[in-house]
C-alpha cells in the first residue's frame, strides 16, 4: 500500500473495515481514520484516530522515525473519532506539544485527562516552521464543530481539511486515482449530506477560504486522498452547499395495509411521464442514511404516511426527525397518506414536518380514507406529473 503524500510526508492512520454506524450514518463501506506523519527538522503528527486503535497507529509512526523525535500533534477536530488516540499517543510522545485552537483545547480538556499534556494553542492564520516546511492553520468553526481547523502546508501545496471533503470509506488504496472515481464522489455524497449538509452555509465560506490557497492535495480525516481529482470535488461541494436540485423526485413513504403504498406507487407512476430521475424508497427497507443522500440534490419530493394513533407511523417519523435535522434546502413536495376514522396524524403530520424543514408544499395533502379509490389514485398520478414537471426544468 502506498501510503506517501510528498516526500516525508506518510499516511499513518487506520482502515476500519467492519464499521458499520456513525452515529445513526449507516457506513456500508466501512471507513478510515486519517492520520498523517511530517517528517522534518521538527516532526509532526496531523490528527490521531478514534481510541480502539491508537496501537495501530503508534506502530505506523515509529515505522517511519522514533517516537521521542515528534514535536508536534496538531489536533484539526476534538470529535472521538478524531481525537480519542490523543491520550495514548501524547502519553507515548511526552515530549510533543498538542497544537490546536482555544476552542479546540477546551474541547479536549472536557473529553480527557490533559493534565500532562503540553500545549501550543494557535489562532487563524498563525504559523509553526517545521524547517523546510510550514504548518499554517485556518480555522473553519462549523464544519463540523465550532473547533474545527484546516491545517495548511504551503511548501507542498497540501491542505490537511479535517472533515471536509472526506468519505466513511474503507479502502486498499490511499489516494483518489487509485479507486473508481464514481464511487468516491458517491460516498463523499453520502458523507456530505448525513453528516455537515446541517452546515452548508460555514462550508460554502471556508471553500471560499480554500479557494483561495493554492492547492495540489487534500489530505482529509476519512477516506481517501485527493490528488488527481481536486476540480471534480471542489465542483460537487460547490453544489452540495446549496442542495442544487437535479431533475429527481423522490417518492417516500410507510405503510400499513398497503393503501399507502398504492398511492405512493401512483405518484410515481405519474412522476415517471416525465423526462426525470424517480427514486421511491419504503422507510421500512430503506435506511435513512440512503434516503437522506438522495435527498441532497433532489428537487421534489412526496412523502407520505398512514394515520396510527393520530400520529405517524414509527419508523416514519424517525426518518423525518433525521432528515430535519440535516436541513435540506432547495426542495418542493407535498405530503399524502390514508386514514381510518381520524384524518388528523399521518399526511398532517407529515405536512408539518415538511414545513418545519421549510420545503415548499406544491398543494394540499392527498388523503384515502382506508383503501384509495380510482379518484383518489388519479389524483394521485396527476400530483406526481406535476413533481415531474417542476423537476424537468433542472435538466
Amino acid at each position: 500500500m502506498n501510503t506517501t503524500l510528498k516526500e516525508g510526508i506518510n499516511w499513518v492512520g487506520y482502515v476500519d473495515w467492519t464499521v458499520r454506524d456513525f452515529h445513526g450514518y449507516k457506513t456500508e463501506s466501512g471507513s478510515t481514520y486519517n492520520s498523517y506523519l511530517i517528517e522534518d527538522e521538527k516532526c509532526a503528527v496531523i490528527d490521531a484516530v478514534k481510541a480502539p486503535y491508537v496501537g495501530t497507529l503508534i506502530e505506523h509512526i515509529k515505522a517511519f522515525i522514533p517516537l521521542e523525535n515528534i514535536d508536534y500533534v496538531v489536533c484539526n477536530h476534538a470529535e472521538p473519532d478524531h481525537s480519542g488516540g490523543l491520550p495514548g499517543l501524547m502519553a507515548a510522545c511526552p515530549q510533543a506539544e498538542l497544537v490546536c485552537n482555544a476552542k479546540c483545547k477546551t474541547a479536549l480538556e472536557m473529553h480527557f485527562d490533559t493534565s500532562n499534556w503540553k500545549w501550543r494553542v494557535v489562532g487563524d492564520g498563525d504559523a509553526i516552521s517545521l524547517g523546510k516546511r510550514t504548518l499554517s492553520f485556518v480555522n473553519t468553526p462549523m464544519v463540523h464543530w465550532p473547533e474545527s481547523m484546516f491545517t495548511y502546508v504551503p511548501e507542498e501545496k497540501l491542505l490537511f481539511s479535517m472533515d471536509a471533503f472526506g468519505q466513511h470509506y474503507a479502502s486498499a488504496f490511499r489516494f483518489d486515482d487509485e479507486e473508481s472515481l464514481d464511487v468516491i464522489l458517491q460516498e463523499a455524497k453520502s458523507y456530505y449530506a448525513n453528516i455537515v449538509m446541517l452546515y452548508g452555509r460555514p462550508i460554502s465560506q471556508t471553500m471560499e477560504r480554500a479557494a483561495e490557497m493554492d492547492i495540489e492535495m487534500i489530505a482529509p480525516s476519512h477516506g481517501v486522498i485527493w490528488r488527481s481529482h481536486i476540480k471534480e470535488v471542489f465542483e460537487a461541494y460547490q453544489n452540495y452547499v446549496v442542495c442544487k436540485p437535479r431533475p429527481k423526485i423522490i417518492v417516500l413513504y410507510a405503510t400499513m395495509w398497503k393503501s399507502t403504498e398504492k398511492m405512493a406507487e401512483a405518484i410515481l407512476e405519474g412522476a415517471q411521464e416525465c423526462a426525470v430521475e424517480a427514486q421511491f424508497f419504503n422507510v421500512d427497507s430503506t435506511h435513512a442514511t440512503k434516503i437522506v443522500t438522495e435527498v441532497l440534490d433532489c428537487a421534489a419530493i412526496a412523502i407520505g404516511s398512514p394515520t396510527l394513533n393520530n400520529s405517524l407511523m414509527p419508523n416514519m417519523a424517525g426518518v423525518l426527525c433525521y432528515m430535519s435535522g440535516l436541513r435540506p434546502t432547495n426542495k418542493k413536495g407535498f405530503a399524502f397518506g390514508s386514514y381510518g376514522w381520524s384524518r388528523r396524524g399521518g399526511a398532517a403530520a407529515v405536512e408539518e414536518s415538511m414545513k418545519e424543514m421549510k420545503i415548499e408544499l406544491m398543494r394540499d395533502p392527498i388523503r384515502a380514507q382506508y383503501v384509495p379509490t380510482p379518484e383518489v389514485l388519479e389524483e394521485c398520478r396527476e400530483a406526481g406529473r406535476m413533481l415531474g414537471k417542476y423537476a424537468e426544468q433542472y435538466k
